[in-house]
C-alpha cells in the first residue's frame, strides 16, 4: 500500500513520513507544490530515511493549449516537473492531459496536441530515469481537465512511445464504470506500461464541482478487489496508491484518517 498525499494534506511532509511510516505503510505518493517548497532532494532523502517509497510524483500534463506560447509554457512546467521527479527519486510522474480550450470542441484535435508534447517531453524524461504515466479521468471532467477519458484512449497515446518512456495510469475512481476496462488493462498489462494504480471509492452524491468528491475505501460503489485483482494478473506488482481528494477527510485528524485508510485497505482490497 502506498497513500497519496492529497489523502492527508493536513499533515505536513515530515509527519506524513512519521505517521505513514509508523503504519507499515511501504509507500507515498506526492505533489509538487509541498515538494518544491521542501526542496525535491530533501523530500526524497525524508521518506527514504523513514522506509518509504516514493510511488508517483503528481502532476504534469496540460498540454491541450493551441497557442504557441502557452504551449511552450506548460512544456517548460513538464520539463521541471520530470526533474523535481528524477530529484525526488521517483521513476513515474503522473500526467493530466488538459482540458478543451476555451471555445473548441474539438477532442481528437486535443488528443493530438496531448500526443505532441509527449513527443517533446518522453527523451528528455527517459534521460532523467523517470517515465511518463498518463491517466485517464472520467468523462465528468473531459471539458476542462482531461480529454483522455478511457484506458484504451491513454494506451492509444502511449502506445506511440516506448513503454519505457510512456505507461498509464489506473485508477479506480476514473474507470470503474467501464466495461472495456478489464481487456485494456490486460493489454497495458502485455505491454509492460502499467506504470501506477491508484484507488478512491465513487460515492454520490457528487459535491459541487465534482472534483472533492472521492469517496473512502468501502464507502461507494467499486469492486476494489476485482481492480486490484486484474491489475495483479496483468503483471502489476508496485505499490498501490490510495489517492482520495475529500474534504470531510482534511478537517479531521490526519494520523487518524491514515489508521482508517490502512484498515479499509485491508478490508476491501486485500
Amino acid at each position: 500500500m502506498s497513500v497519496n498525499q492529497e489523502t492527508v494534506r493536513q499533515l505536513s511532509l515530515p509527519e506524513l513520513a512519521r505517521e505513514t511510516a509508523a503504519l507499515g505503510i511501504g509507500g507515498v505518493g506526492l505533489w509538487r507544490d509541498p515538494v518544491r517548497a521542501y526542496g525535491p532532494e530533501a523530500a526524497g532523502r525524508l521518506m527514504r530515511e523513514h522506509g518509504l517509497s516514493v510511488t508517483s510524483l503528481c502532476r504534469g500534463g496540460f498540454f491541450t493549449a493551441e497557442d504557441p506560447a502557452e504551449r511552450r509554457t506548460a512544456l517548460d512546467d513538464n520539463r521541471a516537473a520530470v526533474d523535481e521527479a528524477a530529484a525526488l527519486g521517483t521513476g513515474t510522474l503522473v500526467l493530466v492531459s488538459g482540458g478543451l480550450p476555451a471555445g473548441d470542441r474539438d477532442l481528437p484535435a486535443a488528443r493530438e496536441r496531448v500526443a505532441d508534447a509527449l513527443a517533446e517531453l518522453a527523451p528528455y524524461a527517459e534521460e532523467r530515469g523517470v517515465r511518463l504515466a498518463v491517466e485517464p479521468l472520467h468523462p465528468m471532467y473531459a471539458s476542462d481537465r482531461c480529454v483522455v477519458s478511457t484506458l484504451g484512449q491513454a494506451l492509444a497515446l502511449a502506445e506511440r512511445f516506448p513503454a519505457r518512456q510512456v505507461g498509464v495510469v489506473v485508477d479506480t475512481y476514473h474507470l470503474w464504470w467501464d466495461e472495456r476496462v478489464p481487456e485494456q488493462i490486460a493489454r497495458a498489462g502485455e505491454q509492460g506500461r502499467l506504470a501506477a494504480f491508484q484507488l478512491a471509492d465513487w460515492v454520490t452524491p457528487l459535491p459541487e464541482g465534482v472534483l472533492l468528491g472521492r469517496g473512502q475505501l468501502g464507502d461507494g460503489s467499486v469492486d476494489l478487489r476485482a481492480f486490484r485483482e486484474l491489475t495483479e494478473a496483468a503483471g502489476y506488482s508496485g505499490l498501490i496508491e490510495v489517492e482520495l481528494f475529500n474534504p470531510a477527510l482534511w478537517a479531521r485528524d490526519g494520523a487518524d484518517v491514515l489508521k482508517e485508510t490502512a484498515q479499509r485497505y485491508v478490508r476491501h482490497v486485500l
